[in-house]
């Protein structure tokens, strides 16, 4: 049997013109997601094969027992019940709704019955009523990296925007206000912004070539729907910082929606929600039938979930939306092969 972990790119991209392999690596992919990007999972960088899961967007509001209170219990109670346990998990951002502590407090309640150690990202609806101050007190640094059975991961905040209310004299409940709605008409684009970029610089300097590197952001690294902020605009300088890496992962929340991009080295998936599902915006997806049903949109949990991704030991693997309705495509139903 032919190693194609041991093929450079030439090499696979002169027998995949063979016939029969093509079939061989579509069905490996399990959805279409191309042949050289199977080849290019396949490197030699070795890990111990682990599990992580991802919890995003919540919204919670200042409401006792809200419905979105219980939702975001059951994604806790899901990941709990894993077998295996998921070695960590990564919130993506937005615990609350309008930025309040009592919001985040809340959350962080709920979170803290998590049975595995728990890292966290923002999203802009926890941040712009002050600033990320509150957040800052109970989650640390929105900027942060660790390494974890030979993977590289980087959360870093990609929520922010350039100042629009100074000038315009509004108070903080103001811009929470713009900030809050889905296509703010004065707030201007995301991105991570010139500190973040140099810090991502100087975290990936050290760091050899084929090592595996994972990326979390709140809102994607490539120009899905910029009207409603589904894009990250520095995400062109994250992409060539980490442009050196052999393959890069990228996951990220606010879309509320199965989602997957490539581009270069980054694969970027999207990631389900436990508060509303968001519907797919007028544009041709790359990847098409990866694109959720919406079966019953009268269902509560139509269009939620949680999601866990297995890494293998060549830092392949696939990502499994664990939906709680009826929702996937069959190509997705068997996880998202990274």
């Amino acid at each position: 049997m032919t190693d194609f972990s041991k093929m450079n790119r030439r090499e696979f991209l002169g027998i995949t013109g063979k016939a029969g392999l093509a079939t061989l690596v579509a069905s490996a992919a399990g959805v279409s997601f191309g042949m050289v990007q199977v080849a290019e999972a396949a490197g030699n960088s070795r890990l111990t094969p682990f599990r992580f899961a991802i919890l995003t967007d919540a919204h919670l509001y200042d409401i006792p027992d809200h419905k979105f209170d219980g939702i975001l219990k059951k994604a806790v109670d899901d990941v709990n019940n894993m077998n295996p346990l998921p070695d960590f998990v990564v919130y993506l951002g937005d615990i609350g709704q309008s930025g309040k502590r009592t919001e985040l407090e809340k959350g962080k309640r709920i979170l803290s019955k998590l049975k595995v150690p728990l890292k966290v990202i923002p999203g802009e609806h926890d941040w712009y009523l002050d600033m990320g101050q509150a957040w800052r007190d109970m989650f640390g640094s929105p900027t942060w990296s660790f390494d974890h059975k030979g993977v590289h991961f980087i959360g870093m905040n990609s929520i922010l925007v350039r100042d629009f209310w100074t000038m315009k004299g509004l108070t903080p409940d103001e811009r929470m206000g713009f900030m809050e709605e889905l296509e703010c008409h004065h707030c201007g684009l995301w991105g991570v912004r010139e500190e973040q970029l140099e810090w991502l610089k100087k975290d990936v300097k050290k760091l050899k070539p084929d090592t595996p590197v994972v990326v979390f952001t709140h809102s994607p690294l490539w120009d899905y729907y910029p009207r409603w902020n589904f894009q990250t605009e520095d995400a062109p300088q994250i992409r060539e910082i980490l442009s050196g890496f052999e393959r890069v992962m990228a996951f990220h929340g606010h879309v509320h929606q199965v989602v997957y991009n490539r581009i270069g080295n980054l694969s970027s998936v999207g990631t389900l929600s436990t508060s509303w599902p968001w519907p797919y915006p007028g544009v041709e997806l790359p990847f098409p039938d990866i694109k959720m049903n919406r079966v019953d949109p009268g269902d509560i949990l139509d269009g939620l979930g949680t999601q866990y991704i297995d890494l293998e030991k060549e830092f392949s693997g696939a990502l499994h939306y664990d939906a709680w309705a009826d929702l996937l495509p069959e190509g997705v139903k068997k996880g998202v092969k990274l």
